[in-house]
Order: structure tokens, then C-alpha cells, then sequence
């Protein structure tokens, strides 16, 4: 839980800005500038939580990934089921977690990218659609506001 302190003179439409002293303007920009950076802070450790995540089940379930792999995936069955378990696979349509989110997105884009890069040199074209961007923006918007508590 992210908790800030309550702050109205930082910004024209919440107060009489005709009554706030510069001293106190300047120190409302301060505490802002803090909840940004424990809210920015916050979004840092839910990346670091999906790096560490990231593909467990490709060690956890190895002879089932194994398995498929040997098929040249002709066989799917830990590759379906691996979509559903993990929120990263976004190009996909089952792939999409119905409270997918920003850090979902960047997920994807590390994880098309250092793939792409290390195994072929190359990064595939990566087109997400709109909806699943929007859905994620909101979502992460969502998130963050139910991580944070504002004292009075």
C-alpha cells in the first residue's frame, strides 16, 4: 500500500490558488513529486515480481514443455496452457489476462525482444491491438489507485 499524505495547493483546480504562499506551493510540489516517486517505485517492484515469475512454468513443468518442444509444437498442449497460467502473451487472444495491465505489456515486449535478439538476431514486428493497449492503460490506472491510501 502506497500512502500519501492529503495535498490541495499543488494545483489551481482543487484550491483558491489566490491564497497559497509560494513557500507553501513549493513544498506541495515536494510532497507530489514524492508520490510520484514511491507510485514510480511501486510500478519498479511489480516488474522485478513478473522478471522473477517470467516462463516459471517453462522449469517448473519441464518434461511437459519438453514434450511439445520435441514436436516443434505440433503437439500444444503446455503451450495452451501456458498462455492461460502466464500474462505476457498478448498477441495472442487467449493470451490476454481479462485485468491485463501496463506491466503485462512491458512483459511482452522484453520477453519478444530478448528472444528475438538472442535466438535470431531479429525482433518480429510486434502489433498488439489498441483494445488490449487502452484495456491495459486503464487497468494499470486501476491498480495503482487501489494500491493507495491518502491520510487527512
Amino acid at each position: 500500500m502506497i500512502t500519501i499524505n492529503k495535498s490541495e495547493t499543488a494545483d489551481t483546480r482543487t484550491c483558491d490558488f489566490s491564497k497559497v504562499s509560494k513557500m507553501q506551493l513549493k513544498m506541495s510540489s515536494h510532497q507530489h513529486i514524492r508520490d510520484v516517486q514511491m507510485a514510480l517505485e511501486w510500478f519498479r517492484r511489480q516488474l522485478y515480481i513478473a522478471g522473477e515469475n517470467h516462463d516459471s512454468d517453462k522449469i517448473t513443468n519441464i518434461d511437459y514443455f519438453h514434450e511439445d518442444f520435441l514436436t516443434g509444437f505440433k503437439q500444444t498442449g503446455w503451450w495452451d496452457n501456458h498462455r492461460k497460467i502466464t500474462r505476457h502473451h498478448l498477441l495472442q487472444e487467449d493470451g490476454v489476462p481479462k485485468d491485463v495491465n501496463l506491466i503485462d505489456v512491458l512483459e511482452m515486449i522484453a520477453d519478444c525482444v530478448m528472444a528475438g535478439m538472442a535466438r535470431s538476431g531479429s525482433v518480429y514486428p510486434l502489433e498488439i491491438s489498441p483494445d488490449v493497449l487502452m484495456k491495459a492503460f486503464n487497468n494499470t490506472s486501476d491498480l495503482l489507485k487501489s494500491q493507495v491510501k491518502v491520510k487527512e
